[in-house]
């Protein structure tokens, strides 16, 4: 069996009273200050990399994407006459 290599250290600089604010709260979840600040950290992370990944509509907004996704496409003449034109790259 393999062993599991140490985990990473991370150090952050905090002020007496930040600290001692992180270790009441982390008393208080009966956690020390390591597991608390990570803990909270990664429910952090988790949320704005949810933030960027989700996007929440309400029923109208949905209904409407829906009906937008079903119609036929439109012709659009600029971007046809781009798309037939020859490339840069071919010249």
């Amino acid at each position: 069996m393999a062993l599991t290599p140490k985990a990473e250290q991370l150090n952050i600089r905090a002020s007496a009273a930040q600290k001692a604010k992180l270790a009441e709260a982390a008393r208080l979840q009966n956690m020390n200050v390591s597991q608390f600040v990570l803990s909270k950290s990664l429910d952090a992370a988790d949320e704005v990399i949810a933030d960027q990944r989700l996007v929440e509509v309400g029923k109208e907004e949905y209904d409407w994407l829906l009906t937008k996704l079903e119609e036929p496409p439109r012709e659009i003449a600029a971007l046809r006459e781009l798309l037939t034109r020859p490339s840069v790259f071919e010249s």
